[in-house]
């Protein structure tokens, strides 16, 4: 969710630079229109503000070399170790230019290089502690669901109560990332929390209500749940909502789950995305072997 001050730097770039409110509401409507995410348009216009402001005109008016040292500065002054200002910024510009065809200008953008370390993610023991943390069933039932299906934190948001199949043991995930549907199953021990949840809070369209009365949990409400969470649980790892997610994949691969399973359950669209956490699982070590001797294991053992 953005901060006041980032709709702030919208605002000015409206105020002040000439066409900007033109851009806003037509690349506004092309979000729409295409079925993107609200927060998807609302980060890549965030940084096409930025640059408008920088420059106190439209990127298109903007040379390539001074984009360039304006990147630059980003990439270097960032003190992110994933460059988030400089990454964001770059996607932002790259969506803004094929918006105002100038798709040859996209492509003379820096390139980037993918950050090369591996999430973080929980042990078991550590999980069982930040589940037990919350006072609130809804808190805890709200962190619960996301590690037990590797939900993102904008599919458990947009989450309704008609989702969730106990019967068929599964949960479906509408319009995701990528605007893609999925269903994923429903943990046998998650299903009597959730409708332990839902026969004491009574939750109507959404799954999680929000402050405001037929609004969705907010995206904030849950980073503050689980930040509270981790502090009452004392775990000193650096982590985020998207860790339950990371964790989830990485222990279904320990568990035996073929990659391409986890990789639909995540709702991944290429298999090199999932394949990071063969990097991170500890899966026991299996001696090399003829498939004959398990296929005939007794005659092996009578040996």
């Amino acid at each position: 969710m953005k901060q006041k001050s980032d709709f702030s730097i919208v605002g000015r770039a409206i105020a002040s630079v000439a066409g900007f409110d033109c851009v806003y509401h037509t690349l506004e409507q092309q979000v729409v229109l295409r079925g993107q995410a609200k927060s998807t348009f609302e980060n890549y216009i965030h940084r096409i503000a930025q640059v408008s402001l920088h420059f106190n005109r439209l990127p298109e008016d903007v040379s390539s070399e001074e984009l360039n040292e304006y990147l630059v500065s980003l990439a270097v002054s960032a003190v992110s170790p994933s460059r988030s200002a400089f990454k964001h910024s770059v996607y932002g510009l790259r969506y803004y230019y094929r918006y105002v065809g100038l798709s040859d200008r996209a492509v003379r953008l820096p390139s980037l290089k993918k950050d090369a370390k591996l999430p973080t993610i929980f042990n078991k023991s550590e999980l069982r502690l930040l589940f037990k943390a919350p006072t609130l069933l809804k808190h805890r039932v709200l962190l619960m669901l996301i590690y037990s299906a590797g939900l993102r934190s904008s599919e458990v948001i947009n989450l309704k109560t008609a989702d969730i199949d106990f019967e068929r043991r599964s949960i479906h995930i509408r319009r995701s990332k990528y605007n893609k549907d999925r269903v994923v199953p429903l943990s046998q021990y998650m299903s009597v929390g959730l409708q332990k949840y839902i026969a004491l809070e009574r939750p109507l369209t959404w799954l999680f209500n929000g402050k405001a009365l037929g609004t969705p949990y907010s995206a904030k409400g849950i980073s503050w749940v689980m930040r509270e969470a981790v502090k009452t649980a004392d775990i000193a790892k650096d982590v985020t909502v998207h860790t339950l997610r990371h964790s989830y994949a990485t222990h279904l691969i320990e568990d035996g789950l073929n990659i391409v399973t986890v990789k639909d359950l995540l709702g991944h669209s290429k298999i090199e995305t999932t394949m990071v956490y063969l990097h991170i699982a500890q899966c026991p070590m299996i001696k090399a072997h003829s498939p004959l001797d398990t296929l005939y294991p007794e005659a092996c053992k009578a040996k």
